[in-house]
C-alpha cells in the first residue's frame, strides 16, 4: 500500500514537490478551528495500516507545533502503522543549555514532545552546537539531510571566484564543508552578540578576499544582524558586494529588508522555510532521507 503524504498549512508546496520524487498518495488533512480557538484534525482517507509522510514548515514554531502534535495523535490512532515527519527546519534547538539562573534546556523537551507523536523524523542541518546528534535528545530514529552539497553546487553555477564567508564561529562547519565541496578557500569571522539585535564581528583577511566573490554563508538567518554585520566588514576591506546565503531562511521582522539594503549583491537560501529568497531545492534530497525512513518500517 502507498504511503499517505499529508501536508500541514504552510508546507502545501513542499508536498506538492514531494509527490513528484515518490510513489505516494496525496492525503487531505485538514484543521477545523473552533470558535474558541481549538482545532480538530482530519485526515481523508484514513491511514490505517500505511505509513504516512507528515511535511511541515515549522518556522514560527509556537504557532505550529500543537497542530502538527495532534495531527501525528490522530494518524495514530487512525491506526497508522508508521508516521514519518519531515521538518526540513527543525526549531528549539539553540536552548542546548542552561544560560541564565531559572532557564531549562528547551532543545530537550521539545525534542521528548515530537519523539511521542511519530516513528521516525527527517530534517535539515540542524543548529547541533553542544548537542553533537539528534540522538542525543531524539528517542526516533532520524536523518538529517546536509544543505552543503546543493549549496556547492549553486555556487559553482552562479558565483565566480568565490570565497567563502561564515559569519560567526557557529557557522565554521557549514563554510567550511561548502568551500571544500566548491574547491574555494574559506574564512570564519569572530561575533561578539550584545543582544538579540545588537552583534559585532571582526574583520575578514583582506589579502584572502582579492579578486574574488565573498559568499557569506550561514545556518539560520533570523535578525540578519549577523550577517549584515559581516557585509559591512567585508566592505570596510575593500571586498567586493557578498552573496549572502542561508540554509533556514526564519528573516523575522524586517529583517530580509535590512539585509537586501546593506549592500549585498544577493540573498538566496534554501527551501527549507517557505521565503521569497529560496532559490537553492533540497526537496530531492529531503525525498530520499524520506523513502529510506520509509524503508525502515516493517512491511503491511
Amino acid at each position: 500500500m502507498k504511503p499517505l503524504l499529508l501536508a500541514m498549512p504552510g508546507a502545501e508546496a513542499l508536498a506538492a514537490a514531494f509527490s513528484r520524487h515518490l510513489d505516494c498518495e496525496a492525503g487531505a488533512l485538514t484543521l477545523h478551528r473552533f470558535p474558541d480557538g481549538e482545532s480538530c484534525p482530519q485526515i481523508l482517507p484514513e491511514p490505517r495500516g500505511r505509513a504516512v509522510l507528515l511535511v511541515a514548515a515549522l518556522d514560527h514554531p509556537d504557532d505550529k507545533l500543537l497542530a502538527l502534535y495532534l495531527a501525528a495523535s490522530v494518524a495514530r490512532e487512525l491506526g497508522a502503522r508508521r508516521i514519518v515527519l519531515v521538518l526540513p527546519y527543525l526549531p528549539y534547538m539553540r536552548q542546548d543549555a542552561v544560560f541564565q539562573p531559572g532557564q531549562g534546556i528547551t532543545a530537550r523537551h521539545f525534542a521528548r514532545l515530537l519523539s511521542s507523536c511519530c516513528d521516525a523524523l527527517v530534517t535539515v542541518d540542524p543548529h547541533l552546537h553542544r548537542i553533537l546528534s539528534l540522538d542525543e535528545v531524539y528517542s526516533v530514529a532520524s536523518e538529517v539531510v546536509p544543505a552543503a552539497p546543493s549549496i556547492a553546487a549553486w555556487i559553482r553555477d552562479k558565483v565566480a571566484n568565490p570565497v567563502i564567508v561564515g559569519p560567526d564561529g557557529e557557522s565554521e562547519q557549514w563554510a567550511a564543508q561548502v568551500a571544500a565541496l566548491v574547491g574555494c578557500p574559506y574564512t570564519v569571522l569572530s561575533k561578539v552578540r550584545r543582544g538579540d539585535r545588537e552583534v559585532a564581528v571582526s574583520q575578514p583577511p583582506s589579502q584572502l578576499l582579492t579578486g574574488r566573490t565573498p559568499v557569506l554563508v550561514d545556518d539560520i538567518v533570523s535578525t540578519a544582524r549577523t550577517m549584515v554585520a559581516a557585509a559591512g566588514q567585508l566592505q570596510q576591506v575593500g571586498a567586493s558586494a557578498p552573496v549572502c546565503i542561508a540554509v533556514h531562511a526564519l528573516f523575522a521582522g524586517d529583517a530580509y529588508a535590512v539585509l537586501q539594503g546593506a549592500g549585498v549583491a544577493q540573498v538566496v537560501s534554501c527551501n527549507t522555510v517557505p521565503h521569497a529568497s529560496n532559490g537553492i531545492d533540497l526537496t530531492p534530497a529531503l525525498a530520499a532521507a524520506a523513502l529510506r525512513m520509509l524503508a525502515a518500517a516493517p512491511s503491511a
